[in-house]
């Protein structure tokens, strides 16, 4: 298996009851496997929220009036910081569990394995990498299935 960051500093919260929802070191592992030979250490925080939390999020910082998935929070570093230096903090996580196991439960997908793809996808979105384009898209989805195939885990674009 691919080893993660040399230091990676994970906070999970949970807004909802966890039933259903994944364990923290599954969360680790998928965060490490996708930040794997990327960077040296990192800071980062998920947070598992219910529809109406992420319903809010989603509409304040995107404009989009609905719960999705995942949503992702760059970090933003502080002016004035000498040249060349860089703070481990990536930043944030906004998965919302009922989403996510209604996309499952839609995809006729293992509900880990969609966890596991989503928290991929975050921490990419998170390192810099976008879909907005074709050719942005491929490449990311060629990178999240080959992460995902290293944890073992199944293509998430197959049937979608």
């Amino acid at each position: 298996m691919t080893k993660g960051p040399v230091r990676l500093d994970l906070a999970i919260g949970y807004a909802l009851p966890r039933v259903g929802i994944p364990a923290a070191v599954s969360f680790r592992r998928w965060v490490a496997a996708a930040l794997a030979g990327r960077i040296r250490e990192a800071d980062l925080a998920i947070r598992l929220v219910d529809v109406e939390e992420g319903r809010a999020l989603n509409r304040h910082y995107r404009g989009k009036d609905y719960a999705t998935n995942v949503l992702s929070f760059p970090a933003e570093l502080p002016e004035g910081l000498p040249k060349g230096v860089k703070l481990p903090l990536l930043g944030d996580l906004v998965i919302c569990a009922p989403v996510v196991a209604r996309e499952a439960r839609e995809q006729g997908k293992p509900l880990n394995a969609h966890y596991a793809h989503l928290t991929v996808h975050g921490c990419l979105h998170l390192l810099g990498w976008d879909h907005e384009e074709p050719r942005e898209a491929e490449a990311m989805e060629q990178l999240e299935r080959d992460i995902l195939a290293g944890l073992g885990l199944p293509d998430p674009y197959l049937d979608a």
